[in-house]
């Protein structure tokens, strides 16, 4: 949870909440390692790497089922994951702000992890302890080089909340205006500098795993990290980004975004105007404000689609920490503006191409723009992406559009995608995740609030350029269009049958036959020369224990008769599978 998004939260403008209840300077140290302010570069390896082996080794016991106790069963293995999920989730919490940003980008990479951990992840807050005063202060002045004293007429020594990257106090300018001033946490970029760099050697580690590192490009996946992890320690990239989506919604009166004040901001102190408001998720205080819930829910989501739509520039985490409502207008509140996306022209041509495909069930064009997209990458054998993106639109585009839920559309897409080639980019999750984020807090308001059923409207402009023109007369374009691809192909296609035999007999083409009968055979007579190597390994066992039986040494004797144990329960199992298997064909 970003500062910016709980600042509002223990005010009595809106909640009655206590204040969040801050931990000893000591038994903050004592907890968290890496809060100390000298980071150990050899410490932070042995807890950084000594986390990742112990992961993977619990990911390789997943997968042997005589580590289940009473038997192997798919509820078992689920029950296991969902307990590594929370393990993960508490050992990135004491592992620090770096691994919590990671964790945090992580819970919307449903293709790169099983929906369990992407479930924990999405849980993960900044439960981090406040640093402070003093250091606060000391970072303020050396910013903006002048006393506390001198800035502020009034500076709350208490911070109102702490993140992982920094805390917020709230403050009043001598000209009578009240402040939140967000300070970035000391020592962050040192930190950030060290566990990037051991962070890179476990992506290079696992990109040359032969298991974990096939189909997954974990150098481009910690490259793209790494810049977001960057980019959120710049606190005047922050302020860019809060003014420029200031600047978007202005005219619009049903949102509302804190303004920069530039004179009190740096590369690590932000100062923003304090704008009050319920936090949306606050129902019974919306409630007693007099707030129509369901209005607000449509809010919420009109207030997206105006962000894709007309700029292309979007909140890119919008959960309910960081909305609010104002009591008085009914108007929405943005808070925290670290993390944000944009959507290029070029990029909204491309995805124009992806829904077309989508409209006709023409799996074959959206695999082309995906392609296009980089949300794919392009293998020898296309067929079996082809095969799943066809089985998404026919199992899930059967229903009206304004019935469809965009949670359940993005699951599936995701465990669709998972060990498949795709590469989805950041701001593709990051769309997904904000959808699904928006979905909730709208059926928390609304328990019949439908996201795809407000997003209807708006179908066809998203569908169209960012100029916006006539839907019909885009239509007919794109119909004439077809029209004339469709006519080329029929007259190219003598001339691609013709190709296509050049290149057969020149042997360029590969030919591929596969049975499934064959490849059953195939993994039997596998498992039959396994299982002989089991019967003879058990027999000169036997055969050992009982020369040494014989010779009278009968210690050795019974201990080789133990050992042979070993691979006459081995080949046991191994009897049982293919009774299973032989049951099944």
């Amino acid at each position: 949870m970003s500062a910016l998004s709980t600042k509002l939260e223990p005010t009595a403008s809106y909640s009655n909440s206590p204040p969040p209840q801050r931990r000893s300077p000591l038994e903050a140290e004592g907890r968290y390692r890496w809060n100390r302010g000298n980071y150990s570069i050899t410490r932070r390896r042995i807890d950084i790497w000594g986390f990742v082996l112990t992961l993977l080794y619990q990911f390789w016991l997943n997968g042997k089922k005589w580590s289940y106790a009473g038997g192997y069963t798919e509820e078992k293995l689920q029950q296991r994951q969902r307990r590594q999920a929370k393990w993960i989730r508490e050992n990135l919490l004491s592992l620090g702000p770096t691994f919590i940003k990671v964790g945090q980008l992580f819970s919307t990479r449903s293709d790169l992890f099983p929906t369990e951990y992407v479930e924990e992840l999405s849980k993960l807050q900044d439960e981090v302890p406040a640093f402070s005063y003093e250091q606060a202060a000391s970072i303020i002045e050396g910013e903006l080089g002048k006393p506390i004293a001198t800035l502020y007429r009034r500076f709350d020594p208490v911070p109102l909340a702490a993140a992982s990257l920094g805390q917020v106090h709230k403050a009043q300018l001598h000209t009578g205006e009240d402040v939140v001033v967000k300070v970035q946490r000391p020592g962050l970029k040192k930190l950030f500098t060290i566990d990037l760099a051991i962070l890179k050697k476990i992506a290079q580690y696992f990109q040359n795993h032969p298991k974990w590192g096939r189909g997954r490009d974990w150098n481009g996946i910690y490259d793209e990290c790494c810049k977001i992890l960057w980019q959120e320690t710049d606190y005047l990239r922050e302020g860019r980004s809060a003014d420029t989506f200031r600047r978007n919604f202005r005219g619009e009166d049903w949102v509302k975004v804190p303004r920069v004040y530039w004179r009190y901001t740096s590369t690590q102190i932000l100062t923003l105007e304090y704008l009050p408001g319920i936090k949306i998720s606050h129902y019974d205080a919306l409630e007693a404000a007099g707030l129509e819930r369901k209005e607000l829910a449509q809010l919420g989501a009109r207030a997206y689609l105006f962000q894709l739509l007309n700029h292309g520039f979007f909140h890119a985490d919008p959960h309910p920490g960081n909305l609010a409502v104002s009591p008085e207008a009914g108007a929405l509140i943005f808070y925290d503006f670290g993390m944000m996306g944009e959507i290029t022209p070029d990029t909204k041509n491309k995805l124009m191409d992806t829904l077309f495909g989508v409209a006709e069930k023409n799996a074959e064009r959206i695999v082309n723009s995906l392609v296009a997209l980089g949300a794919l990458k392009e293998t020898e054998d296309m067929g079996p992406i082809r095969r799943s993106v066809q089985f998404l639109l026919d199992n899930f585009m059967d229903k009206p559009f304004e019935e469809q839920s965009i949670t359940k559309i993005s699951d599936d897409l995701y465990e669709i995608a998972y060990d498949q080639p795709f590469r989805f980019p950041a701001t593709f999750t990051f769309v997904m995740r904000a959808f699904s984020t928006l979905e909730g807090v709208g059926k928390g308001l609304d328990p019949d609030f439908n996201f795809m059923a407000v997003a209807q409207p708006f179908a066809l402009q998203i569908m169209n350029n960012s100029n916006g023109f006539n839907p019909a007369s885009n239509i007919m374009d794109e119909l004439g269009r077809q029209a004339v691809q469709v006519g080329n192909s029929a007259l190219g296609l003598p001339r691609r049958i013709e190709d296509s035999l050049d290149r057969l007999d020149r042997g360029d083409i590969r030919v591929r036959v596969r049975s499934t009968e064959t490849d059953r055979l195939l993994r039997r007579m596998g498992t039959m020369q396994m299982g002989t190597n089991y019967v003879l390994f058990t027999c000169a066992l036997v055969l050992s224990a009982t020369l040494l039986f014989v010779n009278n040494y009968f210690v050795a004797a019974a201990v080789v008769l133990l050992i042979s144990l070993v691979p006459a329960f081995a080949l046991w199992r191994l009897l049982k599978r293919l009774e299973r298997q032989d049951r099944m064909f």
